[in-house]
């Protein structure tokens, strides 16, 4: 079953989670947007699984994973709470 994975973001992240996501998942198709400062909505399917806008913060990757592998699966995908702090000041 293809994916659709459509991406309103801050362009680095957004690079680097498509090509996460399309060596895994060859089919998937993947697009994304300049969208609203701050953000970095993910919809799988056009189902909103994650923002950044909500959460304050980035995904885990493992967890977008997760979520497109049930998404190919056939399965629901539930909505991503989690996240980890958008910077880091050591």
């Amino acid at each position: 079953m293809g994916v659709q994975v459509k991406v309103e973001y801050w362009y680095p992240r957004y690079q680097e989670l498509s090509r996460v996501v399309t060596a895994e998942f060859t089919e998937a198709e993947v697009s994304g947007f300049v969208g609203r400062q701050g953000s970095f909505e993910i919809e799988i399917n056009g189902q909103v699984v994650f923002s950044k806008l909500e959460t304050s913060g980035f995904p885990y990757e493992d967890d977008i994973m997760d979520a497109i592998q049930k998404a190919h699966d056939g399965k629901p995908v539930e909505k991503i709470t989690k996240s980890r702090p958008p910077c880091v000041i050591l």
